[in-house]
């Protein structure tokens, strides 16, 4: 099989996920594995462009296919502009779901470079977030839609930005925790139905 632009050999039992042979074969951790029963969208790689769940894919049907993973989502140490998204437009939070959703953004916008809301919930709708409530990860994909070319920001660069590690825990007032919940908007949500992909 190919793997971000480079053939790959070797052996592995008939029985093994496409997803454990990346990671514990090749050492491609990027993948990540969650559910493993097809529900998370975790472990979404691409196959031929096309986004597929690699614990549904065995890892001897991957052989004469080109798979993508989120290692091999930049290019010539350039962050494609779907990472870049997800950093400017904080689409992550605790990031297990972001390989997953990164590879499924760079299929759908491949496809559709000027995707509108809908169409970008419904390409991550086989995917789980418990984290940001999607609001940010739809941003995320309008943003590299509305920048197609890397910047030249380069994975061995540093955001000169602001982290939110940066802030104090202890500086954050307590009702902070209870914005969501009392719908005055933070962060773009204000009911239940803005949390839905």
């Amino acid at each position: 099989m190919n793997i971000n632009d480079t053939d790959v050999t070797g052996e592995a039992e008939p029985r093994v996920l496409l997803v454990h042979y990346l990671r514990e074969n090749l050492g491609m951790t990027g993948t990540h594995w969650g559910c493993d029963t097809t529900n998370c969208g975790a472990c979404v790689v691409l196959m031929d462009g096309e986004p597929v769940k690699s614990c549904t894919v065995l890892a001897a049907m991957a052989d004469g296919h080109s798979i993508r993973t989120v290692e091999g989502l930049e290019t010539n140490g350039r962050l494609d502009p779907v990472q870049q998204g997800f950093m400017a437009e904080h689409g992550l939070q605790c990031g297990f779901c972001t390989p997953g959703m990164m590879l499924t953004a760079r299929a759908l916008l491949d496809k559709n470079p000027a995707p509108d809301d809908g169409e970008i919930r419904e390409a991550i709708s086989g995917q789980i977030c418990r984290c940001t409530g999607y609001t940010t990860i739809v941003r995320s994909i309008q943003w590299a839609a509305e920048h197609p070319e890397p910047d030249g920001f380069g994975v061995e660069s540093g955001y000169d930005g602001e982290f939110a590690n940066d802030v104090d825990i202890r500086d954050i007032p307590e009702t902070a925790a209870n914005v969501t919940a009392a719908g005055d908007g933070a962060d773009g949500v204000t009911s239940e139905e803005d949390t839905k992909p």
